[in-house]
């Protein structure tokens, strides 16, 4: 298997105001990085109970979303050694990751134009954040 066992191979986020339940928001991500190819099979998950806490969440919420992922296919659960990326191939369409791309983006600009930044400021700010991201090798997934 793949990935060490006390780094997760996703960086999870979840967006409180988003409507969308949590445990949607944890599969949504896992899809999204199948999709594009940030995590391969086998890659293994964290812990039910290490993610509960990394998010401050009830260990049931991951659970679900576990359990979800694993009657879709998406992961395979092995007693007592871990959740892992399972064999079924995910694809997101374009207008698909134009949607969930919006929506952050959407968030994103309210927040900051609340606080008086101008789009100019944001774009500069995004273009200058991904030169950083790209001359250090990136993020760890």
């Amino acid at each position: 298997m793949t990935t060490n066992a006390s780094q997760s191979p996703i960086i999870f986020s979840l967006d409180p105001k988003s409507g969308v339940p949590y445990y949607k928001q944890i599969i949504s991500q896992v899809e999204m990085a199948i999709a594009d190819g940030r995590v391969d099979k086998g890659t293994r998950l964290p812990t039910v109970r290490s993610l509960a806490v990394e998010l401050s969440i009830n260990p049931n919420t991951v659970a679900r979303a576990y359990s979800e992922m694993e009657i879709r296919e998406l992961v395979v659960t092995q007693q007592g050694s871990g959740t892992f990326i399972g064999e079924k191939q995910v694809t997101i369409d374009a207008i698909e990751r134009e949607r969930i791309l919006t929506n952050l983006t959407r968030v994103y600009i309210s927040k900051a134009t609340s606080y008086g930044f101008t789009l100019d400021e944001l774009a500069a700010y995004i273009k200058e954040l991904g030169s950083d991201t790209v001359s250090r090798g990136g993020t760890s997934i």
